[in-house]
């Protein structure tokens, strides 16, 4: 595979990261419209899946009683929401020079590995239920596998690009192209 269809690769697994931690960050002001929509629509089959049902009418009430009685709550939600957009922005650095700003790539993948302690632990702490958990440890599951294909399609024009030198250095005609 050549470097240019590398990176082409590369960009491609990095948009779907960018995309997602921008849509997470955007849906993440209006929680509480959010969730009364989730609530409204999951009505049908609150005698299907009770326990989910009384989930989110337990946050929705959490975020309604918080909103009214404590809003300097939810301000945290919009930090985690100006979070999630400036990584988003952060990605824009390995889309546009990958190999400079792989590091970016790679604090990604650190970030996917931490979600799974974070879940683990503190959401008994929380009371968080046990399948919202798995949603949360979803987040992980879902950014990592990108990120990975992104990094070694990196590293692979990085080492081209070192081999290319090489061979130039030692006056050998360099052949980039794999």
């Amino acid at each position: 595979m050549d470097i240019e269809e590398r990176l082409r690769r590369t960009r491609r697994w990095l948009w779907i990261v960018l995309i997602g931690l921008f849509l997470s960050g955007a849906t993440a002001f209006p929680l509480e419209i959010e969730v009364r929509w989730l609530l409204r629509a999951l009505d049908p089959l609150a005698g299907q899946v009770p326990a989910l049902v009384d989930w989110i009418e337990r946050v929705h009430t959490g975020l309604v009683t918080a909103g009214q009685d404590y809003p300097f709550l939810l301000y945290g939600t919009d930090w985690l929401a100006f979070a999630h957009l400036v990584l988003a922005v952060a990605f824009w650095g390995p889309l546009r020079d990958p190999v400079r700003n792989v590091w970016v790539v790679q604090v990604g993948m650190i970030a996917c590995a931490g979600i799974v302690p974070l879940a683990l632990i503190c959401g008994p702490i929380r009371d968080i239920p046990w399948f919202w958990t798995l949603i949360d440890l979803s987040f992980a599951v879902g950014a990592f596998p990108p990120l990975w294909f992104a990094y070694r399609h990196i590293r692979a024009v990085e080492a081209s690009a070192v081999e290319a030198s090489a061979a130039v250095a030692a006056g050998s005609p360099a052949t980039v192209d794999r």
